[in-house]
């Protein structure tokens, strides 16, 4: 059956009696790769989901080592990992999964210097870091690069999630054209974050890279989830892309790659709670 082992036909059993999946499905999830970048509360359940899912390559960028705060919501990473290089220990977990994906570890900071050769070899890359900086370096590069990006972001009980293809909708500065001003959003070792919450964004973002890599389903494309903890409530904000945006509007005022300062970690965008 498409040259699938036994081993992998019961493994993937789950996903092969999908008609929207199937076998071919399958094969191409194999064929496919996916960057996570950001191996903290998003980044952990998104590696985690798309190994189990059997991606063909999974990259894994992060520059951090693990510390006993980050337990609390990082699960790709346990107490005997603390100390260690995230993308060491992530890479033994994913393994440990799923056997059968390739791990290709970027022990790196996202500069405007790699990202563009970090992001040039993967199908979807998947935004899980907790800067406004690398949000903002990132959603360029791809825009550049052509690459379709999954965007989440969470703090406190809130989280949000939107899918950005190039040419197909809004970029992340169509909606949010600059990075607010530092300290005007307190970061999550200042505010807090219910670490499940983490885990459902994560989740969600792991299903919009499947679908991107699939071609099944209706993406978050021009469309933003806000999921609010407390109420159990989740929200749909819809976007059009804006003429004047400065990177993809009609007289874009942004052509190279812009590199801001790091204020604060873990944010959350106030403008569409």
């Amino acid at each position: 059956m498409l040259d699938f082992t036994e081993e992998e036909i019961k493994r993937y059993s789950r996903h092969i009696i999908l008609k929207e999946v199937g076998g071919r499905g399958q094969k191409k999830l194999r064929e496919s790769s996916a960057l996570v970048v950001g191996l903290g509360g998003l980044g952990s359940p998104v590696a985690l989901y798309l190994a189990a899912a059997g991606i063909g390559t999974l990259g894994v960028l992060d520059n951090d080592v693990v510390e006993l705060s980050n337990l609390q919501r990082q699960i790709l990473h346990g107490t005997s990992d603390i100390g260690r290089q995230k993308t060491d220990s992530a890479e033994n977990r994913i393994r440990a999964l799923n056997p059968g994906v390739k791990v290709t570890k970027h022990c790196a900071r996202l500069d405007k210097n790699n990202v563009e050769r970090t992001i040039r070899d993967y199908d979807v890359i998947i935004d899980g870091v907790d800067n406004f900086a690398a949000r903002y370096l990132l959603n360029d590069a791809c825009f550049f690069g052509n690459k379709p990006l999954v965007e989440a972001g969470v703090l406190q009980f809130l989280g949000q999630i939107m899918t950005i293809v190039p040419g197909k909708g809004p970029c992340y500065r169509c909606v949010f054209p600059e990075p607010p001003p530092p300290g005007s959003v307190p970061s999550c070792q200042e505010a807090g974050i219910l670490g499940a919450v983490a885990g459902v964004l994560g989740v969600l973002q792991a299903t919009e890279a499947i679908k991107l890599i699939l071609g099944i389903g209706k993406p978050l494309v021009g469309r933003m989830i806000i999921y609010e903890a407390l109420s159990g409530s989740f929200r749909e904000v819809g976007f059009r892309p804006n003429p004047k945006c400065p990177l993809c509007g009609e007289k874009p005022s942004i052509t190279e790659l812009v590199e801001y300062p790091v204020a604060c970690e873990e944010q959350r965008q106030d403008a569409v709670t």
